[in-house]
């Protein structure tokens, strides 16, 4: 049995994964803000029947509106990609890093964007590791936490041998 994904799962694509941008979230503010805007305008000054225009349509427009300005201000673009990030949270933590994940996060009202960085000391098992967050607009270290490695860790150089006896 072969530890691959399944064929209907599998589009084939191979390379270095690119997060997507913050500022996607501008575009979907405008277009909120410019329905709130159209609507709002269009039950203002159009008579017509309460059932279907009345003041729950307003009150739904002007929530829908705040939501597109929130859109709008937090859609900040990022500056530092993975890579960036993951030289600076190598300079927080102090030793050689080794094996490293990144995952992209949100912080704060504003949902600033963060880059969570988990990396392991180079030696084999690694003796150290870190969780380094570091804002993805402007490269400062927000936190970062370092510890001894408290894992057990098995060798993992195994023999051929071992291998084949196993299966």
């Amino acid at each position: 049995m072969c530890d691959e994904l399944p064929e209907d799962l599998d589009r084939g694509f191979v390379g270095a994964y690119r997060f997507p941008d913050n500022k996607r979230r501008r575009l979907t503010g405008a277009l909120y803000l410019v329905i709130a805007i159209a609507v709002g305008s269009w039950s203002i000054w159009v008579p017509g029947e309460p059932v279907l225009i009345n003041g729950g349509l307003l009150i739904g427009c002007c929530g829908l509106g705040l939501f597109g300005l929130y859109s709008l201000v937090s859609g900040r673009g990022f500056t530092l990609d993975e890579n960036a990030a993951l030289v600076s949270a190598n300079q927080a933590v102090g030793f050689p890093v080794g094996h490293a994940s990144a995952q992209l996060g949100w912080r704060g009202l504003m949902s600033r964007p963060t880059w969570k960085m988990l990396v392991y000391s180079a030696e084999d098992p690694p003796v150290s590791r870190g969780l380094v967050l570091v804002d993805a607009i402007d490269g400062t270290i927000v936190d970062a936490y370092v510890e001894d490695n408290p894992e057990d860790w098995i060798q993992t150089a195994e023999s051929e041998d071992d291998w084949e006896s196993r299966i």
